[in-house]
C-alpha cells in the first residue's frame, strides 16, 4: 500500500474515533435531559397529586373530579385524570397495566409508562395512587406528549451520523488531493529518479518547488547525482590515464628485459659468427674442391638463418603490438619461452626443467603476451639462484577456483608452474610483489616491472598467478588460464 494512502486511511480513521467520541457524549447529554424531563414531569405530577389529595380531603370527591377537568382546559401540552382505583385492579375496562405495576400502585408508590398511539406519537403515563385517609379511592393520571423530545433525539442522532459521514468524506477527499500533490508525487518522482541512477543514468535534474522535506531531498539527490557524475567522469580519465602508463610501463619493462637478454643473446651470435668467419676464411685461403666449398657455403647459410632467427625473436619479443587473440596450445608457449632463456639460464649456471606432457592444452590468448609475461616469471626466478641451481617449469590441467571470488564453481584450467630453488620472499613483502616498481634486488640487476607486467597481462587473459614462497627454499608460481572446452570439442567432433 502506498505512503499516501497509508496516511489518508490513518486520517479519517483519526476523525472517525473523535467524531464517534463526540457523537457518544452529545447522545450522552440528550439522555440526561430526557431523564430531567421525565423528572420533571414526576414534581408536576406529584404537585397536582397533593393539590387532588388536599381538595378530596377537604370538599369532597365532587370537587376534586372538577379541578382535575379543569386542569387539563388551563394546560394542553398536559392531561390530568382522576379515576377510581378499581380501574387498577384489571377489572372490565380496566387499566393496560402489568401485575407487577397493578401492585406497585396498591403498595402506594407511583408507575410511570410510555405508550404510542396508532398515529405514531409516544405518551408519557405517570400513574399515582391517591392516598385520602388511610384509603386508596382513586388513582391520579399524567398524561404528557413525550413524542417531540423522541423525534428531537432521533433527529439529533440522524445529524450526528450524517454530520460524521460528511466531515469523514470532506476531510478524506481534501487529505488524499493534499497527499497526491505533497507526498505521492515527489515520490513517484523520487523512485524514478534513483531508478535512473541506479540505471547509471545521472541526466535530467529533478525539479521539485516544495520548500520542505521532499524538496530538500530532491536538491540533495540532485547534488549527490553531479558529484556521481563528476566522480565517474575523473575515474574515467584516471582509468585512461592509467591504462596508458601501464602500457607504457609494459613496453618500458619488455626493453628492460631485452637489455638483459642482449648479453645471452650476444653470446648466442658469437658461436654461429665464428662459424661463419671461420668457414669464409677457408673458402677465400685455399683451393678447395667444389664440394668442399659447397658444403662450407651451406654451413654458412645455415648459420645465417640462425643468426637471423635469433635477432627476429628478440624484435618480436621487443616491439609493441596489438593484442591478436587466437587459439593455442600453451605448451608451445611455455617451450618456446623457456628455449628463450636458455642462454640467460647457462650463464647463470641454472639448469631449466620443462615438462609439458602429451596431451595439447589449447587456450584463447595472444601468444605474445603470454610468452612475455612468462618469460618475466622465468627470469626472476633465474636471478632469484646467484648461485645457481635447478628451475622447473611445468604444465598441466588443473580445477581451480579463483581468488576472491567463493561464489562461483571451480572451472578446468591450465596450470602453469614456475618453480626455483632461490632466496624466497619474505611474508612482508609478498603482498607488494605485483606492484609496479617494488623490489627486492639490488640496483641495476631489476626495474621492479616485470611481475606487475606479468600479473597484468594474465588477468586480462582472465586468468590468475598464485604465489608461494619460503624464506631460503624458494618461490613457485602457479599461472592458471582457462581452458577452451569449445575447441576441444571441435576437435574431438573432427
Amino acid at each position: 500500500m502506498r505512503l499516501a494512502r497509508k496516511l489518508t486511511i490513518a486520517l479519517v480513521c483519526g476523525i472517525l474515533a473523535v467524531m464517534a467520541l463526540y457523537a457518544y457524549f452529545q447522545l450522552r447529554q440528550e439522555v440526561v435531559l430526557s431523564e430531567a424531563d421525565l423528572h420533571r414531569a414526576n414534581r408536576i405530577g406529584r404537585a397536582w397529586l397533593g393539590t387532588i389529595r388536599d381538595v378530596w380531603r377537604h370538599e369532597g370527591p365532587a370537587r376534586a373530579y372538577e379541578l382535575s377537568q379543569r386542569a387539563n382546559e388551563a394546560v394542553e401540552e398536559v392531561t390530568i385524570r382522576l379515576l377510581p382505583f378499581s380501574l387498577a385492579t384489571g377489572e372490565p375496562k380496566g387499566l393496560a397495566l402489568s401485575s407487577e405495576q397493578r401492585q406497585t400502585l396498591a403498595a402506594g408508590e407511583a408507575v410511570r409508562t410510555i405508550d404510542q398511539d396508532q398515529a405514531g406519537n409516544k405518551w408519557l403515563h405517570i400513574y399515582a395512587p391517591l392516598d385520602v385517609d388511610g384509603g386508596q379511592p382513586a388513582i391520579v393520571e399524567y398524561i404528557e406528549n413525550s413524542g417531540a423530545h423522541h423525534s428531537f433525539f432521533e433527529m439529533s442522532r440522524l445529524a450526528l451520523a450524517v454530520a460524521t459521514l460528511a466531515v469523514v468524506a470532506v476531510c478524506g477527499l481534501i487529505a488524499m488531493a493534499i497527499q497526491h500533490s505533497l507526498v505521492g508525487r515527489p515520490l513517484r518522482l523520487l523512485s524514478d529518479k534513483a531508478r535512473r541512477a541506479g540505471a547509471g543514468d545521472f541526466s535530467g535534474p529533478l525539479s521539485l518547488r516544495q520548500k520542505d522535506e521532499m524538496g530538500e531531498l530532491a536538491r540533495e539527490i540532485n547534488a549527490m547525482c553531479e558529484r556521481i557524475q563528476a566522480a565517474n567522469r575523473k575515474l574515467a580519465e584516471e582509468t585512461a590515464a592509467r591504462v596508458t602508463a601501464l602500457e607504457q610501463l609494459r613496453h618500458t619493462d619488455r626493453l628492460a628485459t631485452v637489455g638483459q637478454l642482449a648479453a645471452g643473446v650476444a653470446h648466442e651470435l658469437g658461436t654461429p659468427l665464428n662459424v661463419v668467419s671461420a668457414r669464409a676464411e677457408l673458402i677465400a685461403a685455399t683451393d678447395l674442391p667444389r664440394p668442399e666449398v659447397v658444403r662450407n657455403a651451406r654451413l654458412i647459410v645455415e648459420q645465417c638463418d640462425r643468426m637471423t632467427e635469433i635477432i627476429q625473436q628478440l624484435l618480436d619479443f621487443s616491439r609493441r603490438r596489438g593484442r591478436t587473440r587466437g587459439l593455442t596450445d600453451l605448451r608451445h608457449v611455455v617451450t618456446h619461452s623457456v628455449d628463450l632463456l636458455s642462454t640467460a639460464a647457462e650463464k647463470a649456471h641454472v639448469r631449466l626443467e620443462c615438462t609439458t606432457g602429451t596431451a595439447p592444452m589449447l587456450v584463447h590468448i595472444d601468444q605474445n603476451q603470454i610468452q612475455r609475461a612468462l618469460t618475466n616469471i622465468v627470469l626472476n626466478g633465474i636471478q632469484a639462484m646467484p648461485n645457481g641451481g635447478t628451475l622447473r617449469v611445468a604444465i598441466g590441467p588443473q580445477r581451480a577456483q579463483p581468488p576472491h571470488t567463493a561464489h562461483h564453481t571451480p572451472a578446468e584450467c591450465a596450470c602453469i608452474t614456475i618453480e626455483d630453488h632461490g632466496r624466497g620472499i619474505a611474508p612482508a613483502n609478498l603482498e607488494h610483489i605485483f606492484e609496479p616498481f617494488f623490489t627486492t634486488k639490488a640496483v641495476g640487476e631489476g626495474t621492479g616491472l616485470g611481475l606487475p607486467v606479468a600479473h597484468g597481462i594474465v588477468t586480462e587473459h582472465h586468468g590468475w598467478i598464485a604465489v608461494d614462497s619460503t624464506v631460503g627454499q624458494g618461490t613457485r608460481f602457479s599461472v592458471f588460464l582457462p581452458l577452451d572446452h569449445g575447441a576441444d570439442a571441435t576437435r574431438g567432433a573432427a
